[in-house]
């Protein structure tokens, strides 16, 4: 055996184990605040515990999704403006649960970086939590990977994974239709999706992150942090009061490649492009490099974050439901037969 007088410890291989005891420590008042019914213990185990029956579940189908940020990581850490990434990744995951119907109950993340910094990665948790808090759903755990040499100093990457529930049989979606109402809930801008191809742009107009926006308040790299918008309680809201036959998370791929995928091979879409107003920065984007209306409509959510298909003598009061949960509600289109998307008027 050695007799260990080289003294060399994890810590000098570029693992810190203190640092992520300490931010355990740091994020456990975050994730408390997450609780809800059903949680059965708190952060530390080696696994994360969730009772169904107390959560109010009688015959539950669980439905599972998993995500991650993308190269919008990339802005935010070269602006060290990580707060809002942990939103994005808690979005991306429960807006996707809540299209199949189910109601998010718990979320893990997963955070890996080459060395770890206890603030920034208290932040980027800390976000999640607000994601978790603001949809009912709680963070019962995770894992916090360093990893030298496997990243690029000040460098990390996050995935998520969410869970939820729904009793058997209301499954989304469902007895979708022509005639059916499409109703499209606003975006807060580009979410978490087609960042590759901003990157790109920014980079095209010479512009640092820290440049004044051309197109809002503050700077451009402030403006791309814009989370992506949380519809969980809205659009469970509208399900439970009848009438909805499916919904859709506008993310890559944007409508074009999106709305199809709750919609019968037999059925397509008829959307009026001049019934919402496209918000600035893609405006912005689409001029700046020269980008056709097809490839925005492909690439963006173009300002719409959601669609809901509707029962056509339930599409008044769900529009009024909507708007009275806190989302800007557009008309857009309706399903009609003949599978494809047909785009009348314009948005540039």
């Amino acid at each position: 055996m050695s007799d260990g007088k080289n003294g060399l410890t994890y810590a000098d291989a570029g693992v810190d184990i203190d640092a992520g005891n300490a931010l355990v420590d740091r994020i456990k008042p975050a994730a408390k605040r997450t609780n809800r019914p059903g949680v059965m213990a708190g952060l530390g185990g080696f696994g994360a515990l969730f009772d169904l029956k107390a959560a109010g579940y009688v015959d539950p189908v669980l439905v599972a999704a998993t995500d991650g940020v993308g190269t919008k990581l990339r802005i935010a850490i070269d602006t060290g403006e990580v707060g809002g990434v942990g939103i994005d990744l808690v979005a991306m995951c429960v807006n996707d649960l809540v299209c199949q119907g189910a109601e998010p109950l718990f979320f893990l993340d997963y955070f890996a970086t080459g060395k770890l910094e206890v603030e920034e990665a208290a932040k980027v948790v800390e976000g999640i939590a607000e994601g978790c808090a603001r949809s009912g759903c709680a963070l019962i755990g995770g894992e916090t990977a360093e990893m030298p040499g496997m990243y690029h100093d000040g460098d990390f990457d996050l995935a998520g994974f969410a869970v939820g529930a729904m009793e058997r049989g209301a499954a989304l979606p469902d007895g979708v239709q022509a005639g059916d109402v499409l109703l499209g809930l606003a975006s807060d801008g580009v979410h978490s999706n087609g960042y590759s191809l901003v990157r790109k742009v920014v980079e095209m107009t010479g512009l640092g992150w820290d440049a004044d926006c051309p197109f809002a308040d503050g700077t451009l790299g402030q403006a791309l942090l814009t989370p992506t918008r949380l519809y969980v309680k809205p659009a469970l809201a509208a399900v439970r009061a009848g009438g909805v036959h499916a919904l859709a998370h506008i993310t890559g791929g944007g409508l074009t490649e999106n709305l199809p995928r709750v919609l019968p091979d037999n059925l397509g879409a008829d959307i009026d492009l001049g019934a919402w107003d496209l918000p600035p920065v893609f405006r912005w984007l689409a001029e700046t490099a020269g980008m056709e209306q097809a490839e925005l409509l492909k690439t963006f959510n173009a300002g719409i974050g959601m669609i809901l298909s509707v029962a056509a003598d339930r599409a008044d009061e769900l529009e009024k439901l909507l708007a009275a949960e806190g989302e800007t509600v557009s008309r857009i289109g309706t399903v009609s037969e003949g599978a494809g998307m047909r785009y009348s008027g314009t948005l540039l």
